[in-house]
């Protein structure tokens, strides 16, 4: 049988007011409308959360993402030297998931841990293999 909890956390909002330039309320407002906040509240506290998660990636705490890469699986010698480099990071990738697109395509995703420097190395020197059609790197702090 399975349950259902729900936790909530009680945190006291507190009101200050904020000035901007026309063009920078402008931005803000374009953000709102793009990222679908229901107010500039919210909009405020995700760019707060975003900066707070970036200085730890610039600490040099232990962050966790995720690289995705897109690519030809026909082009040769590819999945041989991207498995090479994943042993040479073998320290930081948690796990694989390996996904067959269409008959030329493949996406991987590598689930990651570490330093953010670490992180990024790792995910260039993938990105930059001959037949790689699309890689990313996405970021976020473990705590």
């Amino acid at each position: 049988m399975w349950h259902e909890f729900q936790i909530s956390v009680t945190m006291s909002l507190k009101r200050f007011g904020v000035s901007l330039e026309e063009n920078l309320l402008n931005d803000l407002d374009k953000i709102v409308e793009r990222k679908k906040f229901p107010n500039r509240s919210q909009a405020i506290r995700f760019l707060v959360s975003q900066s707070k998660v970036e200085d730890k990636w610039e600490d040099g705490a232990d962050v966790a993402g995720a690289i995705v890469i897109v690519y030809d699986h026909h082009k040769k010698d590819l999945q041989t030297k991207s498995t090479d480099i994943q042993h040479d990071y073998h320290g930081l990738i948690l796990s694989v998931q390996h996904v067959h697109l269409d008959h030329n395509n493949c996406l991987e995703t590598i689930a990651v841990k570490g330093k953010a420097f670490q992180l990024t190395e790792l995910a260039d020197r993938l990105i930059a293999l001959k037949g790689i059609k699309h890689g990313k790197l996405v970021m976020s702090a473990c705590s």
